[in-house]
């Protein structure tokens, strides 16, 4: 098993200058003798992530992250400690000869690498399927039909799953791939969640099978379209998040896109992943997409390491139109600049370049309105500026979408703009943008970014105790995470009572994987600032699984329930005492009161069951399944 020699690593840091290599992936600017920025592993308007040149290391005052350039490398890519170095090796020119690593680490290392060639390998078999197997006729029929040739294919490496699973699970038997890899890879499921005895599916039948690659290139997940329109599911369905694929740190076609952003000098962000390979083959080849998600921060931060200016190329209906909006607004936050493409009613980049050529559809990206511009003019075409109530409409629109800009004097320009088109004094634009300021800050975290976490303003989103406990299990164990996703009805009828709950649910919606630190830290970083605190102030939970994850699970739940009967018997007999209650009113709560007390006798009067835990059940950084273990404390 392969580690890197220590000697080596600090020849390839000694090589490495820190504040050039962070000045390539965002942008710096030098106070003094450090240098600062906007720190890229959380959101902040105010730049609070510091550079120091001298001992050759970073460190944000905003979310703690911190390190040397080895540290950056594996925060920012996602990546193990010894593919980091790697990385850093080759960009100075050094060679490096690995020896005995040590276990975990080359398992996290060879479980990526697995990964990674389940999918390249899983691609290259779906698209021999699809140009050879005669059972794919109907899917090369298909293709054919939407002028989309072998050729194309080939270059996309477009695939076909089968209608039969077998196919699949028996390749990839022969590949000796395990079950377990199959499910890390999501492209197989369980039957029963939870119990692998029970067999598993596969996720894709009789589609065609795109698939999407990550920036430098590897294969990390699948879009697959469905080719029978009667099939269930979804037209496009994607690959679920994996330990090498979040959609929100994906962009389609970047890989081949990179080089001719950089010589255009702007991406073509188009709606759809069909678009984005439309445009390639037509020579556009700055085009990209999204893959199943809406533009994310982490979609802006990437696109900025290779352009300032982003082209937007969405459908002109509804749908549409909301997608770029939020699109502008995450782009223009991280200071891009952002242009609409103006395609004609009903067209989208296929159909426009197969009926006017891809000479016209240049012409449409070297004239692309200015966002506000576009807006605008689609807002005077549509009559949405003929009343008083729809001019205030727009106006409070462009408010909001001005707030979010982080560049002062592209938004100056912006104002001036808008008040124009608007007949709008700048001054009144201004108002409505301040109040719309207003109204995101009492929405979003208060963030005081230039100061150590400790003395930030922002406070923690309130959590009970037990429902604390409950979501760093959800985070810790797969086990229990599938158990308690299945417990939604009561965990959502908790939220009338514990404080928290609607924060365990957003951690059981997105399900990040708990085997993965670094699906769980993306999860966190990726929270609003209240909520990360919430989870990060009391780490218990997060420094191991437990030992019986669906035990711990269990007792949580019970624990949980019974807190519930505790809140709402005191609540009823709180009503009780209230005068002048009402016979009919009193019946009721006499009722409930006896629901309530039946309830309680089921699981006992413990201890533990109280409103809150005890003190001695409850210490930080002591997880608690280490002191239950299914027993009575």
């Amino acid at each position: 098993m392969a580690q890197i020699p220590k000697d080596t690593v600090e020849q390839v840091l000694l090589a490495t200058d820190i504040a050039e290599l962070i000045g390539s992936y965002i942008p710096v600017k030098r106070q003094g003798s450090q240098f600062k920025a906007l720190c890229p592993f959380h959101n902040e308007k105010t730049p609070s992530f510091t550079i120091n040149p001298h001992r050759q290391t970073f460190h944000c005052f905003g979310c703690g992250k911190g390190g040397d350039a080895i540290a950056f490398i594996r925060e920012y890519e996602n990546l193990p400690f010894t593919d980091a170095v790697q990385r850093l090796a080759q960009r100075a020119g050094i060679t490096v000869v690995e020896t005995e690593s040590n276990p975990q680490e080359e398992r996290a290392r060879r479980a990526r690498g697995r990964l990674l060639d389940l999918h390249r390998e899983s691609a290259a078999f779906f698209h021999r399927l699809l140009m050879k197997d005669p059972a794919a006729a109907h899917a090369r029929a298909y293709m054919k039909s939407r002028e989309f040739g072998p050729e194309m294919a080939k270059r996309w490496q477009v695939g076909w799953m089968p209608e039969n699973p077998k196919v699949f699970l028996d390749w990839a038997r022969e590949q000796k791939y395990t079950g377990r890899e199959l499910l890390e890879g999501g492209l197989v499921g369980l039957k029963a969640e939870g119990n692998p005895r029970a067999g598993v599916y596969v996720r894709f039948r009789d589609r065609l099978m795109f698939p999407i690659s990550n920036e430098i290139g590897d294969v990390v997940a699948f879009t697959a379209r469905k080719l029978n329109e009667a099939q269930p599911g979804g037209k496009y369905i994607n690959s679920i998040e994996t330990a090498i694929f979040r959609k929100s740190n994906i962009l389609f076609g970047l890989d081949r896109a990179r080089k001719a952003i950089l010589k255009e000098k702007s991406a073509l962000l188009c709606e759809g992943q069909l678009d984005a390979i439309c445009c390639h083959e037509a020579g556009v080849e700055q085009a990209i997409a999204t893959s199943g998600t809406a533009c994310t921060q982490q979609h802006a931060r990437l696109l900025k390491r290779y352009t300032k200016a982003v082209l937007l190329c969405f459908d002109g209906d509804g749908a549409g139109i909301a997608a770029s909006q939020r699109a502008f607004g995450e782009l223009v936050a991280e200071g891009l600049s952002v242009k609409m493409v103006q395609l004609p009613s009903g067209d989208d980049p296929d159909s426009f370049l197969r009926a006017h050529g891809v000479e016209a559809f240049r012409r449409l990206l070297e004239n692309a309105d200015d966002f506000f511009e576009a807006k605008l003019k689609r807002a005077r075409k549509n009559g949405d500026l003929d009343s008083a109530a729809e001019r205030a409409v727009v106006v409070n629109d462009c408010a909001n979408l001005l707030a979010a800009m982080s560049d002062p004097v592209a938004r100056d320009h912006q104002i001036n703009v808008v008040a124009s088109h608007l007949q709008l004094s700048s001054s009144a634009l201004r108002q409505a943008i301040a109040q719309a300021k207003k109204q995101a800050d009492r929405r979003a975290p208060a963030e005081s970014p230039d100061v150590p976490d400790s003395q930030q303003q922002a406070e923690p989103t309130p959590m009970h105790r037990i429902v604390s406990w409950i979501s760093h299990l959800a985070l810790s164990s797969g086990p229990a995470q599938h158990f308690l996703a299945e417990q939604f009805e009561t965990l959502h009828e908790a939220s009338r009572w514990l404080e928290g709950v609607p924060l365990l649910e957003k951690i059981l919606a997105v399900a990040p994987d708990p085997r993965s630190s670094a699906a769980v830290n993306a999860f966190i970083g990726g929270l609003p600032e209240k909520d990360r605190l919430a989870l990060l102030k009391d780490p218990i939970g997060l420094e191991g699984a437990p030992d019986d994850g669906m035990q711990a699970a269990e007792h949580a739940l019970a624990l949980l329930s019974a807190t519930v009967l505790h809140k709402r018997d005191a609540a009823v007999k709180a009503a009780l005492r209230e005068p002048g209650l009402k016979a009919e009113r009193m019946m009721e709560l006499l009722e409930e009161a006896k629901e309530i007390s039946s309830l309680m006798r089921g699981i006992g009067q413990r201890s533990e069951f109280d409103d809150e835990l005890p003190a001695s059940t409850w210490k930080p950084k002591t997880p608690p399944w280490k002191k239950w273990n299914g027993k009575k404390a």
